[in-house]
């Protein structure tokens, strides 16, 4: 759980900009997209397989 203590005479703009840092850094809206739906697990297998295959052909092709 993300967490930001707003500081005495601070800019609650600067706070929600210090929270949403917070948020990328931990990784919650990645991983709040990816439960966003439900995905069987061959599904998951698949296209899992296919973003390595993209990679290796990046990094050989």
């Amino acid at each position: 759980m993300s967490e930001v203590h707003v500081k005495e005479g601070e800019n609650l703009d600067s706070a929600l900009k210090r929270f949403k840092r917070n948020c990328a850094k931990s990784g919650v809206l990645s991983d709040l997209r990816k439960k966003e739906y439900y995905q069987s697990p061959s599904v998951k297998r698949r296209k899992k397989s296919e973003a390595a295959r993209k990679n290796k052909n990046k990094r050989f092709g």
